[in-house]
């Protein structure tokens, strides 16, 4: 993903990562800054695969030592706008 992806793109992607663990009406009322994996109760397979959808919509593998900065949605939208 080019860090000239918008804000507004960037979270719309998170979002559709997030698919699958919640309902499109919890997706849609999840607050930016909540915590993704207690507000969604993701255990770590969970975890590992929204980080694998991120990756295939960036083009480009995170990292383990990444993983940290995506607990958010506002969070993976910074690391999706600020990382090419």
């Amino acid at each position: 993903m080019s860090t000239m992806q918008s804000r507004d793109t960037a979270e719309a992607v998170v979002r559709a990562a997030l698919r699958g663990f919640a309902t499109e009406a919890e997706l849609s009322a999840l607050p930016a800054d909540e915590p993704l994996r207690r507000a969604l109760d993701l255990d770590s397979l969970d975890f590992l695969t929204f980080i694998e959808r991120l990756s295939v919509a960036r083009g480009q593998r995170i990292e383990e030592d990444e993983y940290p900065r995506l607990l958010t949605i506002h969070s993976c939208v910074d690391f999706l706008t600020t990382n090419a």
